[in-house]
């Protein structure tokens, strides 16, 4: 169990991060903040249907005691006190967890295996939704108002992360959250929100050579300059209502064109080098690579990208290749997020202020563990393939939690991955 992304290393790391978030109430809580932020990523962690479902466990000891040896926590908060505290917290504070795992992640060179074209890491980026109501809001609520007088309130978020065409783990970075900012009348969006997105990634992560990839909504100049002028390669997704002047130029230019055949699959190609996005942004040149993909039962696909890599017939399968691999943020993340145990679409509580956004944030910790571990674990791996697929590995998980008492990560993670033997004896004392 012993190693640099063992469950049990990374859980110090963001101990050690919970230490250091503070908040502003004046209250004098008989339950430390620590406990409180402990016990909202186990329930994330143990994927917890509810909060409720966590609070009544949480009165029984075989669970107090494994929460303690398990998770650190020292006295376990009930459901509203659990609420009332992670409501005041800033969401940004949890920023640095995410940095401190995605270093642990660096020193332990697995990193290294994300690398794709160009010395670079892809990054699709991406919003989603995971709040939404008719009656429960709170002050950082967007609104959306109906035709029909009703009042919808919702929460989004934007998150990226570091994918790979060939790897089944992604790496999530903090997520942006998308609301309504304090005095404000207008809702937040997407794009502004992917500004800050590159804010913060350029003061976390200055040094990191990334390859941005999202849907046509960020092919735009005005971002495209920005990704740029932070260093960043991008292939972008491009559609012809969005860039008329742009299709009409391309469509008119003679292109350069290839074709090949890889298991049973034909993939065909046209490229032209350095047009401009649009009237409106004459000096944002961009590559711009249109794609179908022919299978021998008929079956077509099409995609258009925009591109500062210069495109020619030995790189264009690889730029096709990262361009696809946006769809890793919105299967391999969102998807994982909402239909694997994670409950990302439930409302485990909304506060008044920023517990939703903090829910979200440890939900997003917890998997970003559970991808750490499936990347260079070797004991989740041996319990991943001896339970075959992760929803009867949480299950499993959670059989072990509620059932004996554990000394450990290490003595679960061992009992998953390895087997265990117990009898059923009663206590009749």
């Amino acid at each position: 169990m012993k190693g640099m992304l063992s469950c049990s290393e990374l859980f110090q790391i963001i101990g050690r991060g919970f230490l250091k978030i503070k908040t502003t109430s004046k209250r004098t809580p008989s339950i430390s903040l620590e406990d409180n932020l402990r016990a909202g990523f186990a329930l994330f962690s143990l994927k917890y249907s509810s909060l409720l479902q966590f609070d009544l466990h949480g009165a029984e000891e075989m669970i107090q005691h494994n929460l303690k040896s398990v998770y650190g926590i020292q006295r376990i908060p009930s459901d509203t006190q659990m609420r009332e505290r992670l409501d005041d917290v800033e969401p940004d504070q949890l920023r640095r967890i995410f940095k401190m795992l995605f270093a642990q992640c660096q020193r332990s060179k697995r990193l290294e295996i994300f690398k794709y074209y160009d010395d670079r890491y892809l990054m699709p980026i991406d919003g989603t939704g995971y709040f939404y109501s008719n009656e429960v809001h709170c002050d950082n609520c967007c609104v959306k108002n109906h035709r029909d007088g009703r009042v919808s309130y919702y929460h989004q978020m934007l998150s990226g992360a570091i994918v790979h065409p060939d790897q089944k783990v992604v790496l999530p970075f903090a997520p942006e959250a998308i609301m309504k900012s304090d005095g404000s009348t207008k809702n937040d969006c997407e794009r502004r929100s992917a500004e800050r997105f590159l804010d913060h990634l350029k003061r976390e992560h200055p040094h990191l050579r990334l390859t941005i990839t999202g849907d046509s909504l960020f092919s735009n100049g005005p971002f495209i300059k920005r990704l740029k002028q932070d260093s960043h390669a991008f292939i972008l997704v491009a559609k012809p209502k969005d860039h008329k002047v742009l299709f009409e130029e391309f469509h008119a230019l003679p292109k350069s064109y290839c074709q090949m055949k890889r298991e049973k699959i034909t993939h065909r190609f046209e490229w032209i080098n350095g047009l401009a996005i649009n009237d409106s942004h004459p000096d944002c040149k961009v590559n711009i690579l249109e794609y179908w993909e022919e299978h021998e039962n008929g079956k077509r696909k099409h995609w258009v990208w925009v591109t500062n890599f210069t495109l020619t017939e030995q790189n264009a399968y690889s730029i096709m290749r990262g361009g696809r691999a946006r769809h890793k943020i919105e299967n391999e993340t969102f998807n994982t997020l909402k239909n694997q145990g994670y409950q990302f679409e439930h409302n485990f509580g909304h506060g008044k202020k920023h517990l939703s956004t903090v829910f979200a944030y440890l939900m997003m910790l917890a998997f970003f563990v559970d991808q750490l571990q499936q990347l260079g674990c070797k004991t989740f791996n041996k319990a991943l393939t001896r339970l075959h697929t992760k929803k009867s590995l949480w299950e499993r998980q959670r059989s072990l939690f509620f059932t004996f008492f554990i000394a450990d990560f290490e003595a679960l993670w061992n009992a998953l991955g390895y087997g265990h033997r117990a009898k059923l004896i009663p206590d009749t004392s």
